[in-house]
């Protein structure tokens, strides 16, 4: 029996997914969450075999909630199902070490194939999101990496901030969310933005934009 956590901000989206693994004998969901925070600690409690998560969810992304994820749970796969195509997306995915991507509009076709792949140890990639990915190597890899070759390079807790930031929550939120004093808060909040050279939150905003941290 595969045990799964669903983790995906719109409700619908989670009954959805819920409905088609609890149709095939071998599935159980054993725990959702509507945010990236959410997932990780269930995760943690639970341990589950398959976690599938969405990459735009609040309080912490699903890419940074999957880092989280697989360093207290490495046995746990992650399977990404979102609507981001981007190769920039897909590959930092992969990066984070996600063992399947797939995107939402292919769900219904290919989700059953991608849980079965990930149950005996494989990998899965619809064949849009492999095409992407061939492409994206054969034509902008080096570009790519040229272009975050000088990237600043922040710390999971730093992207934590980031995000909590960008979503408007005020240095005592941020402290509350993630157990800190309001004054560690403010300086991370400080030591952040000297890092990327942001003078308002305008500035985080749009950092968190670009690097796929939140979405627009």
């Amino acid at each position: 029996m595969l045990r799964f956590l669903l983790a995906d901000d719109h409700q619908v989206v989670r009954q959805g997914l819920r409905s088609i693994l609890e149709a095939q004998h071998d599935c159980q969901v054993v725990a959702e969450a509507a945010d990236g925070r959410r997932a990780v600690a269930l995760t943690k409690e639970l341990n589950p075999d398959i976690a599938i998560l969405d990459i735009t969810m609040p309080a912490l992304n699903g890419l940074d909630a999957m880092r989280q994820i697989l360093k207290s749970r490495p046995k746990t796969k992650v399977l990404i199902l979102t609507m981001h195509g981007s190769d920039s997306v897909i590959t930092e995915a992969l990066e984070a070490g996600a063992r399947g991507y797939i995107m939402k509009s292919d769900a219904g076709r290919d989700l059953v194939d991608a849980i079965e792949s990930l149950g005996r140890n494989k990998t899965y990639f619809t064949s849009r999101v492999s095409q992407m990915l061939l492409d994206g190597f054969l034509t902008g890899a080096s570009r790519a990496q040229a272009q975050t070759s000088g990237a600043v390079r922040l710390s999971p807790r730093q992207r934590e901030i980031v995000q909590l930031l960008a979503e408007g929550n005020s240095s005592k939120d941020v402290a509350l969310a993630l157990g800190l004093s309001v004054k560690t808060a403010e300086t991370h909040r400080a030591n952040i933005m000297r890092k990327l050279d942001c003078h308002t939150v305008s500035d985080i905003v749009r950092y968190a934009i670009r690097n796929n941290i939140i979405e627009a």
